[in-house]
């Protein structure tokens, strides 16, 4: 199949999908915000038509859900019409939450992969601390970012840290489970056949069972990525944060800006598929060099 074609058979069904998500946007916006305006119309003393009704419900200050064209206008207003470091600019927040996310994906990432090679080498890990690992994230992480908070600033550990742990807890578990079922993915006689040249240990790890291991790996750290951002927006939440998507959020909900709500959710949607696409890049390039066919 041609460039061209593969171009189109990618992006025909996106754009078909992003316009019914708009379309039953629009219909959402109509319907919920409806209620109110015909509520505001009977106080002033005022009918109006449908096609008057639909538009007073597109064009509200303060609507229960805000139309499409609202969330983006103010997209533009607060990334291209301030200066990017200004605390009305929502790039400035972006990078707050940003730089958070990619501490805590760093740590969680490292730490996966520890606890993956040593589940893989050591038996008793195996048994003992999986269970655990598995345990720790059914707890809520609404549950356990406050308490995070907390205990570090009671040992004054404040700022980008106690974010980026709460970032670390939810990205550590994907990359631990992948790896650990990438580094035993190497099949029976292939470690057979590396026992017959008498390869060490070492040499079977980085050899074998590392480089089967990294299609699992990007696998996972796409799920870490985007779970890091996650956990960087909720731990500004319980810390009272002034800058960051979460800090935008919480301020938004206090002063039912509900349009600053959501285009707060759609710059961090924005940073979610930037952070995942970079990975997605990295992977294919890695798999390039270990000779893999591009796609």
């Amino acid at each position: 199949m041609s460039s061209p074609a593969k171009a189109r058979d990618k992006i025909v069904p996106v754009l078909t999908i992003t316009a019914i998500i708009i379309v039953a946007w629009y219909v959402a916006a109509i319907l919920m915000n409806a209620p109110f305006q015909r509520d505001q119309d009977k106080r002033d003393g005022v009918t109006s038509t449908m096609s008057e009704l639909v538009g007073k419900t597109l064009s509200q200050p303060k609507p229960t859900m805000p139309a499409p064209h609202q969330v983006v206008e103010n997209l533009y207003k607060n990334i291209f019409t301030v200066k990017p470091w200004s605390a009305r600019s929502l790039v400035y927040h972006a990078w707050v939450t940003l730089s958070s996310t990619l501490l805590g994906f760093a740590m969680g990432t490292i730490l996966g992969v520890v606890i993956a090679v040593g589940i893989v080498h050591v038996p008793a890990l195996d048994k003992s601390f999986l269970p655990w690992i598995i345990a720790s994230q059914t707890i809520p992480i609404l549950a356990v970012a406050p308490m995070i908070v907390v205990v570090l600033s009671a040992v004054n550990i404040t700022g980008i840290l106690p974010k980026a742990l709460i970032s670390t807890y939810l990205s550590f578990f994907p990359v631990a489970v992948g790896m650990v079922k990438g580094l035993r993915s190497p099949e029976v006689m292939h470690l057979d056949l590396v026992h017959t040249y008498n390869a060490t240990k070492w040499q079977t790890f980085w050899k074998l069972r590392v480089p089967a291991s990294i299609p699992f790996f990007f696998t996972s750290i796409k799920v870490a990525v985007a779970a890091s951002l996650v956990g960087a927006i909720v731990g500004e939440l319980p810390t009272g944060a002034v800058a960051g998507i979460g800090s935008k959020l919480l301020a938004g909900s206090y002063y039912s800006q509900t349009i600053d709500v959501w285009a707060a959710l759609i710059a961090g949607s924005i940073v979610a598929v930037l952070l995942v696409t970079i990975v997605d890049i990295a992977a294919k390039l890695v798999g390039m060099s270990m000779g893999a066919r591009p796609e």
